[in-house]
């Protein structure tokens, strides 16, 4: 204490458990495509690396899983997502099109082994002939979609079921990635839909979740996280009349799930920014929205500190 003034406290010292919960938030937040450039900062602010390696083991496996990442395969005959309803244990990815399992290692995010899937770890005939039939009808609605998207059908339930009588399970999943980061820009695509076939209702229910992602970083810092729930239904068919079904459904709603999207952004100035709408303090106008580019941060700091002359 000076003259009767109490001297600010200095801010204690983060410890080890607090630091390594603020690194894993930071890794697991990371925009798509984005997390090694987090990473490296993260390792640089800290200054220890025992304590990075350990947020780093934790967070990446979390992060890859949620954002449903896409590895070739050692030997290009395909790729494996990372999600769990693959996921054998930790580093293990079940990958149901080739029937192959990649060893993962999560942090470098490239597959480090590969082996043939097991009999136990395959489905049975009679649902592979439903999963296959459904896989290649994505991959036709895929390609068209989305330039580089990859997906796959995973038994959830029921994958030793050898004939009709009994219900199972599937879930599709859909990933699709823009990485530009040289343009300021990365997003990402990403659906999941799960299928419960019903045989006593001949009925298939589909509840599906879609979710977009995007980061836009060229002198500011916007990000885009939306997401979508929808509910659908089929009749039962055989294998390939099923898989037209579902695929026509699914791409009905991710269809009318962008165009709502596209619709939204369009009308944004006429409706979001004009509701902050404020006067102005200096000339007491409305902000002109509909001509943004009049006002340049940039601009006019350039020219305050004469860069560029």
């Amino acid at each position: 204490m000076a003259d009767g003034v109490d001297e600010p406290e200095e801010a204690a010292e983060l410890g080890e458990k607090e630091k390594l919960e603020i690194a894993k938030w930071f890794l697991t937040n990371a925009p798509a495509g984005e997390i090694h450039y987090v990473a490296k900062d993260i390792r640089s602010i800290l200054g220890d690396d025992k304590i990075y390696e350990t947020a780093a083991t934790e967070a990446f496996p979390l992060y890859n899983k949620a954002h449903l990442i896409v590895l070739e395969l050692p030997d290009r005959s395909g790729d494996v997502i990372i999600t769990t309803y693959g996921e054998l244990d930790e580093n293990n990815y079940f990958d149901p099109r080739t029937a192959q399992v990649a060893t993962v290692d999560h942090v470098k995010q490239v597959c480090t082994n590969l082996r043939p899937a097991t009999d136990e770890e395959l489905p049975s005939p009679y649902i592979e002939e439903f999963r296959c039939a459904l896989d290649a009808e994505l991959c036709k609605y895929v390609g068209e979609a989305y330039p580089k998207g990859i997906c796959a059908v995973y038994c959830t339930r029921g994958k030793d079921v050898e004939g009709p009588g009994t219900d199972f399970e599937f879930a599709v999943v859909i990933s699709a990635t823009r990485h530009s980061p040289q343009n300021f820009c990365n997003g990402s695509w990403r659906s999941i839909w799960k299928l419960e076939f019903k045989d006593e209702l001949q009925v298939v229910e589909i509840n599906g979740k879609m979710q977009v992602g995007a980061h836009y970083f060229e002198e500011g810092n916007v990000q885009l996280d939306a997401n979508n729930e929808c509910k659908d239904s089929t009749i039962m068919q055989s294998p390939e009349d099923c898989a037209v079904s579902i695929t026509s459904m699914i791409r009905h709603h991710e269809s009318e799930y962008t165009a709502s999207l596209e619709a939204s952004y369009l009308n944004l100035p006429d409706t979001t920014f004009k509701d902050l709408r404020r006067k102005l303090p200096v000339t007491r106008t409305l902000f002109p929205w509909h001509n943004t580019l009049q006002f340049s941060l940039t601009r006019d700091i350039t020219k305050e500190l004469g860069i560029g002359k």
